[in-house]
């Protein structure tokens, strides 16, 4: 029997959650903003005619005005909380999940009663009644197929409700035929260019290219690619997200810092947020690099862009070292008289907690630092992100991000709730 796969993606997503608290924006096309109001970084499906992506927000703010296209800043926290709530109904709803990203989740539909495209719509229904938030599902006998008839089910929505099943061989090869092989998972555009010169020019064409020479002049990879196209399952579900190998923690400014004392407090927020990436996946860091660097756009600024790989004491998820070991790293790098624009903090050279063997003569992370890390963690989950905190971390700051057009955490925080008053 072969095996059935479905991705569901979110569409618009950024903003599509922007719309569920904003139900006058149901018909206005909206863009949001990247950090700092920088440049378009999403666009609702009305908004895409009128808004290249990756526009900048000054050239563009008044032309958008006078179109009628509403802007938001960028709001992770409602983004994150929106995308729990959507995979938490997939997986009340389907025996194995695998979350691809905040918008994106494969899922296998192998032995579930048919027909799956009925499935779909059902699913797609009870998603936007709960959530709020539109999915396209499409269903395909490989990954790279689903996520293909994915794009379809988008591309058509009115055709197709917003559900495409392609397992059928015909209906299968006619899609393939249709799309351009840039529109191929993992096919970006220099392998897209290379694919052209040898004329494979749609997903048809890769599907029908030989394996061996693909794997030969290219990758393992696409070779896979092009099995999976013509209904071949090479890859599973990853269920569960493998930890990552390195925790980047980096923020533009809202405006220069240019003083010791204000890149200090930056540096230790970035070093305590990133500490509390490395303990949501139980990971241990021997180094941490920190980093600063000028504006590198402006030939009136002078540029500068330093780093230092900070060398910890023994493996360890405790804020307080990681703070202390970014400051110091700073210290060092730091030269008076240059307008800062952005620092970073990268933890490396990750080890798992319960697959750590200490070195017997070198010294190891105190039993008391994880619990008090447990603690701090606890009451910050309970009482607000920020709630404890380093003493370096400061509430407000001048130089957290610009984000003047941002919408109110309508879903996680108690003070900024949507309150209904009766007529």
């Amino acid at each position: 029997m072969n095996r059935s796969f479905a991705l569901i993606d979110c569409n618009s997503f950024y903003a599509s959650c922007e719309r569920v608290f904003r139900p006058d924006l149901a018909r206005t096309p909206i863009v949001v903003l990247s950090n700092n109001d920088g440049c378009v970084i999403a666009r609702s499906r009305e908004a895409k005619p009128h808004v290249p992506m990756g526009e900048p927000w000054f050239k563009i703010r008044d032309s958008l005005k006078r179109h009628g296209i509403v802007a938001f800043s960028s709001n992770y926290a409602l983004y994150g909380d929106m995308s729990e709530r959507v995979m938490s109904i997939l997986e009340q709803h389907l025996p194995r999940v695998e979350v691809y990203s905040i918008d994106e989740a494969f899922a296998e539909l192998t032995g579930l009663p048919e027909p799956l495209d009925s499935l779909g719509h059902a699913l797609r229904a009870d998603v936007l009644q709960k959530t709020g938030i539109p999915v396209g599902i499409g269903i395909g006998t490989s990954k790279t197929l689903a996520k293909l008839a994915n794009n379809a089910a988008k591309r058509w929505q009115s055709q197709t409700g917003g559900v495409v099943d392609i397992r059928d061989p015909e209906r299968r090869d006619k899609l393939l035929r249709a799309m351009p092989v840039a529109e191929v998972w993992g096919v970006g555009r220099r392998l897209n260019e290379q694919l052209q010169a040898m004329h494979i020019r749609s997903a048809w064409d890769l599907a029908q290219a030989n394996p061996a020479l693909l794997r030969k002049r290219f990758s393992l990879v696409l070779e896979k690619t092009s099995r999976e196209l013509r209904g071949i399952s090479c890859l599973d579900l990853q269920p569960e997200t493998p930890p990552r190998q390195a925790i980047c923690c980096s923020r533009s400014f809202g405006s220069r810092v240019s003083e010791l004392a204000q890149l200090q407090q930056a540096v230790a927020s970035f070093a305590s947020r990133a500490a509390e990436k490395l303990r949501s996946q139980q990971s241990l860091c021997r180094l941490l690099q920190v980093g600063i660097r000028t504006g590198m756009f402006n030939p009136q600024e002078t540029r500068s862009a330093r780093s230092l790989v900070c060398q910890l004491p023994c493996p360890t998820d405790d804020t307080r070292v990681l703070v202390a070991a970014a400051t110091e790293g700073l210290r060092q790098i730091y030269r008076p008289g240059l307008a800062y624009a952005k620092a970073s903090i990268l933890l490396l050279d990750l080890c798992q907690r319960n697959q750590y063997t200490p070195d017997l003569f070198a010294p190891s992370q105190p039993a008391s630092s994880e619990r008090l890390m447990q603690t701090m963690d606890r009451i910050n989950q309970r009482w607000g992100k920020g709630c404890i905190r380093p003493a370096r971390v400061p509430a407000t700051a001048s130089w957290h991000m610009q984000r003047q057009l941002l919408s109110p955490a309508y879903s996680t925080r108690i003070d900024q709730l949507m309150v209904v008053k009766a007529g």
